[in-house]
């Protein structure tokens, strides 16, 4: 067998740019970024994706060439905004729990955020472990890697990437952010605000009464109530963010 150098630039180009993709939706989309899973198994899962989606990634360009490491960065960048949006939808429900959690002044009571590996209110880790398995229930992590493979027909390695007003739109989502944990956190807030007005006429009324001792309890027993009775919303909510993500993912990558 006569070793082709020319094809073997090919199938090694045709590995790198489907690296560079799939790395770049793994650095921070979720699920796939997670810190608890292992970095070996993650390593791995880039391997044999970056090895399956090779076959989609033909192109003719020396991936040692100026041309190759401009093509190499443009990959990377296709898949990292696709899963950075994504990752603002959870982040969304994250912070609404964290809303939450300090409306019922439990804001103190902190866990291991296994996203990130960083510290956040429990009840914000709470939100963000349904809304996990709301995601995996519904394949959203099969989804993700379909239009990751669709990405290399509609934008073919070294012929285009994600344009600068798909970059505008990708900072645009950003106010999702705000606008979603809002959304997530509004029914238990509100009921929440209702209870700590009614507080306050209790304090007007009887000026003695320490509060402090009486309402720290009734708030969170109350609140327990109120967010067991405002989980019912947070699906929609999810796939109302979802929607829009999809959409703009779907824009990015042009399919």
């Amino acid at each position: 067998m006569v070793l082709d150098l020319a094809q073997l630039s090919i199938w090694l180009g045709s590995l790198f740019w489907a690296l560079g993709r799939v790395a770049g939706l793994f650095l921070v989309a979720p699920v796939f970024s997670a810190k608890m899973i292992p970095v070996r198994i993650r390593a791995g899962l880039v391997v044999v994706l970056t090895v399956v989606l090779a076959p989609l990634a033909p192109a003719t360009i020396d991936p040692l060439s100026a041309d190759g490491i401009a093509t190499m960065a443009g990959q990377v960048l296709i898949g990292a905004a696709v899963g950075f949006t994504l990752t603002l939808v959870f982040e969304a429900v994250s912070f609404g729990g964290e809303l939450v959690a300090q409306s019922m002044s439990l804001g103190f009571a902190e866990a291991v955020n296994p996203q990130s590996g960083s510290s956040s209110p429990a009840l914000s880790e709470f939100y963000m472990l349904l809304v996990t398995l709301l995601f995996l229930v519904m394949n959203g992590h099969l989804r993700l890697i379909a239009l990751l493979a669709g990405s290399f027909h509609s934008l073919p390695p070294g012929m285009a990437t994600i344009s600068a007003n798909g970059l505008h739109a990708v900072a645009a989502f950003g106010t999702e952010l705000f606008s979603g944990a809002v959304r997530v956190a509004l029914p238990a807030m509100t009921s929440l605000l209702v209870v700590n007005i009614g507080f306050a006429a209790i304090s007007r009324a009887a000026p003695s009464m320490n509060l402090f001792a009486v309402g720290f309890p009734i708030t969170v027993s109350l609140g327990f109530i109120a967010l067991w009775l405002a989980l019912r919303s947070l699906p929609g909510a999810f796939e109302a963010l979802q929607g829009h993500a999809w959409s703009l993912m779907h824009e990015l990558v042009g399919s």
